[in-house]
């Protein structure tokens, strides 16, 4: 085969980096794009938060001339832009869009201060606000040592103390066998064992057991001697833990040959006692949701708007803008011109972020207005690609808009994400969300005798009752999804 040339016609994507960066923004939460944003400001000298002080206003037209000066001679090159959205103020019959429109004729660096509020820089949180959101303190080791340190204890047995601390876990369970930990120390075992029982006197009530048993048994003890059924409760672990743990009550009360209203007095004294004693102490890592969008009723409309706060306020630097200089290939203005443009597609790029987050969230909202007024019972099956074809957008984009995107309801935040669930047919042909199916098990379940918990198949009949066709194994995946334990583990006495 010789070589030859031909000519072909052919279509296809190209990524530049500037739709890569768009995508990237996209698919950001809102505390990544702040700091997408800080670095994007550190880096470009185009970009700049803008100036909130008096002198603002007074320097307003110098100012707009410049903009306006910059916009007439960078129109001839401009024309990569992104078309602005017009959608942003319709209106439908339910629901408003409450989003300030962005007109197309004015500059970027100044119809974009009025929307983006820029975060606050490293320094300025108040420390009563740090004190708010900072964890829970010291962990549960170091409140131990703090403890050991108060105790009148001996060098040898202050070393034998603090092996055993180090050997208990975040929920306070010794993890080590003793036997070990004097080996490894090179003492006798029953001084372990009484530095264990030193530690054990240690707070929280419970720590540095070595099962579940000990455990409840330390925390009896530590119980005012004149708490009502307090040896009953001690007895009932002590004799009879092996059918408690199995919540067998009739051989419980077999066994025990209690009354049953001394049995199950003492069965709520055990309930009230922390299986966890350790988890109560140690750092809290709070994980704090600030919500991407608002939706609030206004009669018989549901409307609603993006989140100021959670939107980077970000704009062009008009000095250095108005620097730029047509025809001039110079590498200085060149570096400017390029910065130029990165920043002014970094700037629509975000506001396309906003604008496509803000029709889908208004989408999932007028579709799930049942759910809004009536609960999660009301929830109706909702796809990506339903909300795709609603907005004209591919579901690719759709599953990047609503990772990690929250929406503020009268009913709590939830994440867009759990709006979207799969569906279970009716016995008549129609269709149930598998949302709606788990918050009818989890209302059965609430309802259900305590004495006689419900079954997978009751459930599965039940809401067969409710024209809802469910199997058993469905019902069980859904109840371990909610973390809820089969019946016989629900099972108490009244």
């Amino acid at each position: 085969m010789k070589p030859a040339l031909s000519l072909r016609v052919g279509q296809q994507v190209t990524m530049t980096p500037q739709l890569q960066q768009a995508i990237r923004l996209m698919q950001l939460s809102s505390v990544e794009l702040a700091q997408e944003v800080r670095e994007a400001i550190e880096t470009n000298p185009m970009l700049d938060y803008p100036e909130e002080t008096d002198s603002d206003a007074a320097e307003g037209g110098e100012n707009g001339e410049e903009a306006d000066d910059y916009e007439a001679r960078e129109e001839a090159w401009d024309e990569d832009d992104p078309p602005g959205a017009d959608w942003a103020q319709g209106t439908s019959e339910e629901v408003s869009f409450a989003s300030p429109a962005i007109p197309g004729e004015l500059p970027v660096d100044t119809s974009w201060d009025d929307i983006y509020q820029a975060p606050p820089l490293a320094g300025t949180v108040s420390a009563e606000r740090e004190r708010e959101f900072a964890g829970g303190g010291e962990s549960l080791t170091d409140s131990l040592l703090w403890q050991l340190n108060l105790a009148p204890v001996s060098t040898r047995d202050r070393v034998i103390c603090t092996a055993l601390v180090h050997a208990i876990d975040a929920d306070g369970m010794l993890t080590a066998d003793v036997g070990d930990i004097a080996s490894d120390l090179a003492v006798g075992v029953d001084e372990v064992e009484a530095m264990l029982k030193l530690v054990q006197q240690f707070e929280p009530a419970g720590v540095g057991a070595r099962d579940l048993r000990e455990c409840l048994l330390l925390q009896l003890a530590e119980l005012p001697p004149d708490t009502p059924h307090r040896e009953v409760a001690r007895a009932l672990l002590e004799d009879c833990f092996d059918v408690l743990a199995a919540r067998d009550y009739a051989a419980l009360a077999r066994r025990s040959k209690l009354p049953d209203g001394a049995l199950r007095a003492a069965l709520e004294l055990v309930r009230s006692l922390h299986p966890r004693p350790g988890s109560a102490v140690g750092d809290f890592e709070g994980e704090y949701v600030e919500p991407d969008v608002f939706v609030r009723g206004d009669g018989d409309r549901w409307i609603v708007e993006l989140n100021p706060d959670a939107l980077p306020r970000v704009r062009i630097n008009g000095d250095y803008a108005c620097l730029v200089r047509r025809g001039d290939n110079s590498p200085d203005n060149t570096f400017l011109r390029d910065n130029l443009r990165e920043a002014r597609w970094f700037v629509k790029s975000l506001r396309n972020r906003g604008d496509t987050l803000l029709a889908v969230a208004s989408k999932i909202v007028e579709i799930q207005r049942a759910f809004l007024e009536h609960g999660e019972e009301a929830m109706v099956p909702l796809g990506l690609a339903e909300i795709a074809h609603a907005v004209g957008m591919h579901e690719s984009t759709i599953s990047r808009v609503t990772t990690r995107k929250y929406l503020h309801t009268p009913r709590g935040i939830f994440e867009l994400k759990y709006f979207f669930s799969s569906h279970v047919g009716t016995l008549t042909g129609g269709e149930v969300s598998s949302t709606a199916i788990r918050a009818l098990i989890r209302r059965l379940v609430a309802d259900e005798d305590p004495g006689k918990p419900l079954s997978d198949s009751r459930i599965a009949t039940l809401l067969s009752e409710r024209n809802i066709s469910v199997a058993r194994r469905t019902i069980a995946k859904y109840r371990e999804s909610m973390s809820m334990p089969p019946s016989s583990q629900r099972k108490r006495l009244l």
